[in-house]
């Protein structure tokens, strides 16, 4: 069986710099500059069908992992496969703020590679999926955080992808649209498709997701069948939330320690 998507070992560096010099020292002995690990060595695979949960606290690497998914960051080292086409839905994420709401979606969906007849019968789909109304004709620097999201979700589900990766985009606006969107991937499971929801809402999480990949300062710490994963992770979470903002701060910076080198 052909896996939707799939990662060996794939890793995201980046080079910290605190001055030009820095920058110019590096170019001569890079060897010398100090590096990051953003992710680390991630493996896993995903099948069709799968919705599968990125969890992990603030700075853990989820939303590296994302931008990967999406192309939007290359990896490292590490390979990464992708059998199909995938949209990335993010607040701001592909937007232009300069333009009215209606320009962005003309916008995304050439550069998605769609003809102009085709964007044509697409976009009256699209707006009545956003429910923006008249606001479809204002600049998107206008909008609310909860518009913007709906806006570029209506986009990217309207299209029809085969793998969909949602970055906190469902974490704002309102309960009726958030509901609509979960229905609405409910669609694309039932079709086959493979979503990555990344998501502070673990109720959210629970209710949709079939399995779980807990990432833990830049690494994998487990994948695996939401109930499974998700008590583990729930667990860390009470543990994490007794410690004191000092004590979180200390467990925070250690994880981050070990992701520097040289």
């Amino acid at each position: 069986m052909q896996h939707s998507v799939e990662f060996k070992n794939v890793s995201k560096v980046y080079k910290i710099f605190r001055s030009n010099k820095e920058r110019l020292i590096d170019i001569i002995k890079p060897a010398q500059t100090k590096k990051f690990y953003a992710l680390k060595d991630i493996s896993f695979t995903a099948d069709q069908g799968d919705i599968i949960g990125l969890v992990g606290i603030n700075g853990s690497g989820k939303s590296t992992l994302s931008n990967i998914l999406g192309g939007s960051v290359p990896e490292t080292t590490g390979t990464v496969s992708k059998n199909g086409e995938v949209n990335v839905i993010a607040i701001n994420s592909g937007l232009n703020l300069q333009l009215s709401g209606l320009d962005n979606i003309e916008f995304k969906l050439l550069l998605m590679g769609f003809n102009k007849k085709q964007i044509k019968a697409l976009t009256p789909k699209i707006i009545e999926f956003s429910e923006l109304g008249e606001f479809i004709y204002q600049p998107v620097k206008k909008y609310s955080s909860g518009m913007k999201s709906k806006l570029g979700f209506a986009i990217s589900v309207t299209v029809d992808p085969d793998i969909l990766v949602i970055d906190e985009a469902l974490s704002v606006g309102d309960q009726t649209f958030t509901q609509k969107s979960l229905n609405k991937m409910q669609e694309f499971k039932a079709a086959g498709k493979t979503i990555f929801f990344v998501s502070h809402n673990l109720k959210q999480v629970k209710q949709f997701c079939t399995k779980i990949i807990w990432i833990e300062g830049g690494q994998l710490k487990a994948y695996g069948p939401t109930e499974e994963v998700l008590t583990q992770y729930e667990s860390f979470l009470r543990d994490y939330k007794k410690l004191t903002n000092k004590e979180q701060k200390a467990f925070r910076k250690k994880l981050d320690e070990k992701r520097f080198f040289m």
